[in-house]
Order: structure tokens, then C-alpha cells, then sequence
């Protein structure tokens, strides 16, 4: 179960059954109802039962929220009162985002129930200072849809009973040292204004304003100091006693003054765009898409991306070299732009070629850029750009203030805190360097990885298994007697060629031609057919490329990596290769290591068989979430 939704009540026949109902007509169904009662004298338990909702002791608000987490079987507690009522798919929503931005405890926001305009003002006030302290000082006004996760519950004691007074607030600023709190943006809670009707705007605002204060000085409240009562009655409060805090009040005051001066700016800017606005509303967001050209996994992994979510956003994609080519031929708005290529020789990377190659070809590739990216941003006004490791994206998204998203793997390497051999370290260093020169301070890096280090602290990052074409997830896998090889560098040719003293059959895909050499059968690239022979393969040889090596993975396909040397990346995928038993990692071709490896077939598929089938709907509805989240604003 997802969600347990958890209720204290006392004497609520009045309002129960609005919050009931509201929850009843959510088209989110997977969640059970908790009251937890204080020993009602009216209809309130029998009103629950007939709703169907498992009914515990309660008594104060924290005895009974706690007395109902105690049964609870979701994931998720959801504590409400019960004077609320749930907006339209607000539990879904509450869920979705709780779930996407990877919090541990959150709130929602307040809604009023009235059609007041100065209770909406007020509500929308409370609303504000929320948000403006979430990452200060977790606050909570009210127990208004708290959400938390079981386990974080359970690990910090749940509510504290011994308080009187402002024991969710605590709660919440509890569990926020724990793990991430947010108050959720999408959701809003319909509020009762029973106790503003029945006490007035000033006592309340005293109340809370003195126990707010308290809290920012770290002082506890209790129920006492303001006369506070849980009967909801005026003759709870000494008018006495609350004015000697009229002085925290004000405090209110002067927020409330500069939310109006704040929404004042916002009007006035509003008015201003519809009327210098010349290009009409369109009715689907326009996200650029920007692919390094370098070989031909970044396209690959594009592709099945752009395919997921071109229906429901207008793309236009921007790459170079054979990835152009391989998505032009795939979908609309297709354009060229420069990119950079390594240059190898033997199969080790020449940083002195590469950079005199980068340098020849900089003043094309910037006119390229330029031509093709730049001002069809300035003519389109993209509400966002994802880049997979494409450096012009970055310097148009800061030209333009456009939204940035990265989606790639390479940013393991920055983001997380990675394994490898420690010889290797110079060239880590390296890697670091050009990665955060080619994307810089993305609103969010969309991680993609079959190996699964923990994301650094701080950093603005999510972590998803490999996207994986559709047809190879579709295959289904057989272990027939032939080996593929798969080599998109020509300086490979060598390596490949010291197969023939082998007795085995090998089927090479990557060098662009179609013959046989003994046991080497060369294929040129053909989908359907490099799908029937990789899912019919007993074992793969590759260099450390991550897309095939992944697709190997999904496939069971135990692996021999040989890494471009120099090549830090292609490094850590083969390092992660054998770390995690799926095969070998060699930093060069030999026809003995092979053969010890084809051997050792047996103990390599016993681990694959363990890793788990996957699919790329997280990764696609991540990248939606956050396209919607960050996207400018028309």
C-alpha cells in the first residue's frame, strides 16, 4: 500500500464527513483511512466506520496521530485534521512530487474554504512564509497535510506527546534533519476558518505569531502560555495574555505589507508582457534538445527519450557528426550544429590530436552553433534545454536564460561519489575538468547509470538505471555460439584482427563493412539484425562504451571491456563491469585473456541472471517532471 492517511478527532460529526468525502472522490484509490479518536460524545466514530476508515484510540493530536502510524501499512503517512477538505487529485499530486523530489517529510499548502478575499489574502500570506523559511527552518502552520515517509517516522519516534502546543511543527523540523523537507508547490489544501470565525483575526494572529517567534528562538510553546484550547471556543483565549504579545504580531504585519508590495510587482509585470507579447500562446511547451556527436550512445539513448515525449511537447534536436545523421533519419527538426571527437591512435586517446582538431575545427563549429542553436532560440524562446553532454547548450541556456536539464551518464563522474583504480586518478581529474566546462549548473542532473554510487551531498542530482531501446527490452535472450564484437574506432582494426587465433566465431559490428575473414565475420550496422545477434550471443567484446554495455547487461550477456586508454570514462564503466561480477575489465586485446574469459562464462551469467528487468518510464516521467517544473514561465 502507498499511503496511509491519518486523522485525530474529537467531537467532529460537523466536519468529518466533508474531509471523508473529499477523499472518497480523489481518483487516487491506494490508501487506507486511520481516525483516531479522543473518545468522541457524538457521531463521529460511527461516522467514520460507515466510511469504511479503521478506527484506534487517540487523545491529544500527537497521541493520536502516533497511535494511528502505529497501524498503518502505506508508505507514506499522510496526517491531516479534520476540518479539511482535499483539493481535486490532491492526493495524487501530494504523491507525485513527494515521490519526485526524493523528500522525507513535507507540508502542503492552505487553501480556505471561505470565499472571503481577506482570508484567501491571509492564507496565501502563510502560504508564503513557508516557503521563504523551508530551507531555514522547517515550519509547518497547522497540521495541513503532513506528509512523511513510514520508516523516517519510526526512526525518529514519531510526534512528540509531551507537547502541548505546536507539536507538528517540531515534528516536522525533527525529521528535516534527517532527510530533505520541501513544502510541496503543486498541491493545496482546502482549511477550515472555523477558528479565524470564532476567535478573530487578531487573537490568531497573536497566538501565532507568538509561537512562531518562539520557534525561531527556540523556545517551545505551550498551550498555556496562550490559552490555547482543542474545543475551538473564544472562551479558550484570555485577552489578557495575548496582548502581551502584540509586539511579535506586528511582525506579521510587516510581512503582509511587503507580500502585497511583492504581488503589486507581479501584477504590474503582467500587464506589461501581455501587451509587449507579439507571438500567440502555444498550445505545446518547445524544448530544445542537444546531443554530443562523439560516437554514437548519446543519440541512442536521445532517441529513446525524445520518442517518449515528443507527442507531448514540440522538440527541436541539435547534434553533430554520425548522431546528426542516426536522428535525422529518426525524426522532424533535426539540426546540425559543431561538435568535438577524440582522436585516437591504437586505441588510446591523443589529447595533442584532439586538441589541434578542436582547434581547426573551432571556428566552423562555433559559426555552426550559432547559426543553428542561438537564433533558433532567440526565434523559438525554448521553455527548456536538455542537454546530453552538448556544450553549446550551456552557453546559449546562460545567453538566453533559459532553463537548463541535464540527461546523461558522464555526470557520474562529478555527481557521485564513483569507485576506480587509483592509478587512474590523473585521469579523473581530467574528466572532471572538461565535464563541468561542457555543462554548467544545470537546474537538476539527470543521472543514467547500470552501477549505483551514492550521489554526492549537495548535489542537484537523481539517478536512474540505462535507457535502453525499446526493441532490445522486447528481446528475448538465448545463448547461441558466437560472440559479438563491437568497435566504433577504426585504430581497433589490430585488436580485433588477434581474434583469428581463437577458435571461436565472432560476428564485428563498427567498421563499416560486410565480409568475411576467417573467423571474423565483419557486419555492416543493420537494427534488426544487431539485435538478433547480440540477444543470440554466448558473450560480448567491447571497448568501455556504456550504451552497448548496458544493453549487454539488460540482455545477461557477460562482458569483455577493453577501454580506450586515456579514456576515463570508458575506464569506470569497465572497472564497474567487473566489480560487479558482469564480466572482465583489460586494458588491452589478448587472444589468452579471451579465452580464460569465455571459461569463466558460467560464474558471469549466474550474476546477470540477478539483475533486474527494467524499463525507462522513470527516467521519462523524471525528465517531464522536472520540463514542467523548471520551464519558463508564458
Amino acid at each position: 500500500m502507498i499511503l496511509s492517511i491519518i486523522i485525530p478527532t474529537y467531537n467532529e460529526e460537523e466536519y468529518l464527513p466533508v474531509l471523508l468525502e473529499s477523499i472518497k472522490q480523489q481518483d487516487f484509490s491506494d490508501y487506507e483511512i486511520i481516525v483516531a479518536d479522543a473518545d468522541s460524545k457524538d457521531n463521529t466514530v460511527k461516522i467514520a466506520e460507515e466510511y469504511g476508515c479503521i478506527v484506534v484510540e487517540g487523545g491529544m493530536p500527537a497521541v493520536g496521530r502516533n497511535n494511528g502510524a502505529k497501524v498503518a501499512k502505506g508508505d507514506y503517512l499522510l496526517f491531516l485534521d479534520s476540518d479539511l477538505k482535499l483539493t481535486e487529485d490532491y492526493l495524487a499530486k501530494v504523491i507525485y512530487e513527494f515521490k519526485m523530489e526524493r523528500l522525507g517529510i513535507a507540508i502542503t499548502q492552505m487553501k480556505p474554504l471561505s470565499k472571503k478575499t481577506e482570508d484567501k489574502l491571509l492564507h496565501d500570506l502563510a502560504n508564503l512564509f513557508m516557503i521563504s523559511v523551508e530551507k531555514i527552518k522547517p515550519h509547518g502552520a497547522g497540521c495541513y497535510g503532513i506528509i512523511a515517509k513510514r520508516e523516517l517516522h519510526e526512526c525518529c519516534g514519531g510526534f512528540n506527546e509531551e507537547l502541548t502546543f505546536g507539536e507538528d511543527t517540531e515534528y516536522i523540523e525533527r525529521l528535516a534533519k534527517k532527510e530533505r523537507f520541501k513544502v510541496l508547490r503543486n498541491a493545496k489544501i482546502g482549511v477550515s476558518t472555523r477558528r479565524l470565525e470564532e476567535e478573530g483575526l487578531a487573537t490568531l494572529a497573536k497566538q501565532y505569531g507568538k509561537s512562531t517567534v518562539n520557534d525561531f528562538l527556540g523556545i517551545r510553546t505551550e498551550a498555556s502560555d496562550l490559552n490555547y484550547g482543542f474545543d475551538h471556543g473564544k472562551e479558550y483565549v484570555s485577552k489578557h495574555k495575548l496582548d502581551k504579545i502584540a509586539l511579535e504580531s506586528e511582525k506579521l504585519d510587516q510581512l503582509k505589507n511587503s507580500y502585497d508590495e511583492s504581488k503589486q510587482k507581479i501584477n504590474t509585470a503582467k500587464v506589461y508582457l501581455k501587451k509587449v507579447k507579439k507571438t500567440k500562446i502555444r498550445d505545446k511547451k518547445v524544448i530544445f534538445y542537444c546531443i554530443c556527436g562523439e560516437g554514437m550512445g548519446h543519440a541512442i539513448r536521445s532517441s529513446v527519450i525524445i520518442d517518449r515525449i515528443k507527442d507531448k511537447y514540440d522538440v527541436y534536436i541539435f547534434s553533430s557528426d554520425r548522431a546528426y545523421k542516426y536522428l535525422n533519419e529518426k525524426f522532424d527538426n533535426v539540426y546540425k550544429i559543431g561538435g568535438f571527437n577524440t582522436v585516437y591512435i591504437n586505441n588510446k586517446v591523443s589529447n595533442t590530436k584532439t586538441l589541434i582538431n578542436a582547434l581547426k575545427r573551432n571556428p566552423l563549429n562555433i559559426k555552426e552553433g550559432y547559426e543553428e542553436l542561438y537564433k533558433k532560440a532567440r526565434k523559438l524562446s525554448p521553455d527548456v534545454i536538455v542537454t546530453d553532454f552538448e556544450i553549446y547548450a550551456t552557453m546559449v541556456s546562460k545567453l538566453l536564460s533559459i532553463p537548463l536539464i541535464s540527461l546523461d551518464n558522464i555526470h557520474m563522474i562529478t555527481q557521485t561519489a564513483i569507485d576506480y583504480p587509483p592509478k587512474h586518478q590523473g585521469e579523473m581529474l581530467k574528466a572532471k575538468g572538461v565535464i563541468k566546462s561542457y555543462v554548467i549548473k544545470p537546474k537538476i542532473h539527470i543521472l543514467t547509470s547500470f552501477f549505483y554510487p551514492k550521489i554526492k551531498p549537495k548535489k542537484r542530482a537523481v539517478l536512474y538505471p540505462p535507457v535502453i531501446r525499446e526493441d532490445i527490452l522486447k528481446l528475448k535472450p538465448t545463448i547461441e555460439d558466437h560472440i559479438i564484437v563491437y568497435q566504433t574506432s577504426k585504430e581497433s582494426v589490430k585488436l580485433v584482427e588477434q581474434l583469428k587465433s581463437l577458435n571461436e566465431k565472432f560476428i564485428v559490428y563498427g567498421f563499416n563493412k560486410d565480409e568475411v575473414d576467417e573467423n571474423l565475420t565483419y557486419k555492416l550496422f543493420n537494427e534488426n539484425e544487431f539485435y538478433n545477434d547480440l540477444a543470440s550471443a554466448k558473450a560480448v567484446i567491447c571497448n568501455g562504451g556504456f550504451t552497448f554495455i548496458s544493453e549487454a547487461i539488460s540482455l545477461k550477456k557477460p562482458i569483455y571491456s577493453v577501454p580506450a586508454i586515456g579514456n576515463f570514462e570508458q575506464t569506470l564503466n569497465g572497472f564497474y563491469v567487473q566489480k560487479l561480477g558482469y564480466g572482465e575489465y583489460h586494458e588491452e586485446m589478448s587472444p589468452k585473456k579471451v579465452e580464460k574469459f569465455l571459461k569463466r562464462l558460467p560464474k558471469y551469467q549466474e550474476k546477470l541472471a540477478k539483475v533486474k528487468k527494467t524499463n525507462n518510464d522513470g527516467i521519462v516521467n523524471e525528465l517531464i517532471y522536472r520540463i514542467e517544473k523548471y520551464s519558463k514561465k508564458s
